[in-house]
């Protein structure tokens, strides 16, 4: 497995993203997702990202079984904080405050069976608590050893320079995909002028850009039925965008999920993709994408298969979208 760099970090090429392992895309099989991170593991794969509210808890401790009897320094996890979720999975808020953060990363060391988070990150800003207040919580955590690195997820420009004013950051997580580039209208720029790896989460849209959907193919209790790029005419509208993926991928000789990654994958090396995988099988076809030797002429191919302007829908429900620091634009932005 390769290495790439996240601020001072140094990760494999890939990680594993463990959220759909704790029920947003229906239920998982446990057996399974557990075999499938010990296989990650095998394959090299250092990287694991989790948050204490997927699956309210459940998602760690998912992990922990995992990792029993792994040596430490072996793996990275990534750890997000902050959302609040209520029973029925109702969303509640966003709570990033000095002590908030520090009770989460309690009961997040608990729940993994770990004295040490290797990168603690807010998954969402929190517009009550300035960033400076939740940033410095974590560095506190920093000078105590429990947290090895700061991470921050889903911010604009502003918010990142605010942040690594405060202490160093290791990453920016935020979703980046051949449907998904706002990113590079101008935090990639500030992210790369500050020394700010990104950890690229969504590199299938959640699935869409596998090639594996179908008009229908949702299942019960999958939570992407309520988002926009998978509903109505928009979802008929992106679904040919990923048939011309996958013919542009046939002629490439590898499917349309490994080119997807693929191009996320050579954004830089500081620009490690999530492969969201719960399933042995899905991710052997992910790990398909590391090694692939693809051409500038090959590259533009696949971009050009996927144009940023004519995929259907946002990313998120409209309030969700609202939410996003990272989807503000900039006062200064042409």
């Amino acid at each position: 497995m390769r290495t790439k760099t996240l601020g001072t970090l140094t990760t494999s090429a890939v990680g594993l993203g463990c959220m759909a392992m704790s029920g947003p895309y229906g239920e998982a099989d446990r057996a399974e997702s557990i075999a499938t991170v010990q296989a990650a593991l095998d394959a090299g794969i250092t990287l694991l990202d989790t948050a204490d509210f997927y699956g309210s808890g459940h998602n760690e401790m998912l992990l922990a079984e995992a990792l029993r009897g792994r040596a430490r320094d072996t793996y990275l996890l990534s750890v997000k904080f902050g959302a609040q979720i209520g029973p029925g999975v109702t969303w509640l808020g966003f709570d990033a405050r000095s002590v908030a953060v520090k009770s989460a990363v309690a009961y997040s060391l608990q729940r993994l069976g770990t004295d040490h988070i290797d990168i603690c990150r807010p998954a969402r800003l929190d517009p009550a608590v300035p960033i400076e207040e939740t940033v410095g919580a974590i560095g506190e955590l920093v000078d105590a050893g429990y947290v090895r690195h700061i991470g921050l997820s889903e911010v604009g420009s502003d918010t990142i320079r605010r942040a690594a004013s405060v202490r160093p950051i290791a990453d920016l997580q935020i979703e980046y995909s051949l449907m998904s580039r706002g990113i590079e209208n101008d935090i990639l720029d500030t992210c790369r002028e500050l020394g700010i790896g990104i950890t690229a989460y969504g590199v299938l849209s959640r699935g869409l850009l596998s090639g594996h959907w179908t008009p229908g193919g949702g299942r019960e209790g999958d939570a992407r039925s309520a988002y926009p790029r998978f509903s109505g005419a928009n979802f008929e509208r992106n679904l040919a965008l990923v048939d011309a993926l996958r013919g542009v991928a046939d002629e490439l000789g590898v499917s349309a999920a490994q080119a997807a990654i693929a191009w996320v994958a050579t954004r830089g090396d500081d620009v490690v993709p999530l492969i969201g995988a719960r399933t042995r099988t899905r991710l052997s076809e992910a790990l398909g994408a590391v090694d692939l030797t693809l051409t500038g002429e090959q590259l533009a191919r696949i971009e050009s298969a996927v144009p940023a302007d004519e995929v259907a829908g946002d990313r998120y429900t409209a309030q969700q979208m609202a939410a996003l620091d990272s989807e503000r634009v900039p006062a200064d932005h042409p």
